[in-house]
């Protein structure tokens, strides 16, 4: 289905489900959407559960990182766990933003370490984005384990926390001032996360051109779903 029709079947669902969770949720509640649209998913549960916090509510963006990190992996010849901080940028959809320019690889730069910085800004962000359209089409059916599995790393390090040494990636509420990217989207945005669930938005990072225009327009686009789904 196009992401519009899946917006349109899905607007009535994640509505029921935000009001389901206002009524007779914890306010406490953590929450990670994972079915697709899943950032603008997550955005309209959020909006008809007003009485709960709108940053416990996420979206599934861990896929993406760690379909960036097997990428890589094979590419280079290094296991997942040798690979820390791949961001991902904006939304669980073909715009989104797998950046390496702040990633390490054994502790080195990674892009030092790839030596190929065309493959990165080329051939490895259009894989990554587009890995789950190409499973779909090899064994048509959708990639459901792995997406499993990493709702299962999501829920984990929302409650256990993530570690000095790496961050973590989920769709979170925009809050406007971070990174320029527009207030009141589920953006995907490297997190860091305290035990019991307190996370907050790695900050500071140095942006260059590629990456800023990469970034917006991932951003444009939760910005037009977000129009379909709830009208502004």
């Amino acid at each position: 289905m196009e992401r519009g029709d899946l917006l349109t079947a899905n607007a009535k669902i994640f509505q029921a489900q935000g009001e389901a969770l206002d009524k007779v949720a914890k306010k406490t509640v953590k929450v990670c959407v994972v079915g697709n649209p899943a950032n603008t998913n997550a955005l309209i549960a959020s909006h008809f559960a007003p009485s709960i916090p709108k940053k416990n509510f996420t979206a599934l963006t861990r896929l993406d990182q760690s379909r960036a990190e097997s990428i890589l992996g094979e590419k280079i010849g290094a296991s997942v766990d040798e690979i820390n901080k791949i961001i991902i940028w904006g939304n669980h959809s073909a715009t989104q933003y797998p950046d390496t320019h702040h990633a390490t690889v054994k502790g080195q730069a990674a892009r030092d370490f790839v030596k190929d910085n065309a493959y990165l800004e080329g051939p490895f962000i259009s894989k990554v984005a587009k890995r789950g359209a190409e499973i779909i089409s090899v064994m048509g059916k959708s990639s459901a384990a792995s997406a499993a599995s990493a709702a299962c790393d999501h829920m984990h390090d929302f409650w256990f926390g993530t570690t000095s040494e790496s961050w973590t990636n989920m769709g979170v509420i925009s809050d406007g001032n971070t990174y320029g990217i527009p207030e009141g989207i589920m953006y995907s945005f490297p997190v860091e996360i305290a035990a019991g669930g307190e996370y907050k938005i790695v900050n500071g990072l140095e942006i260059n051109k590629f990456s800023r225009e990469k970034m917006d327009k991932t951003a444009k686009e939760l910005l037009d779903e977000r129009k379909m789904a709830l009208g502004f």
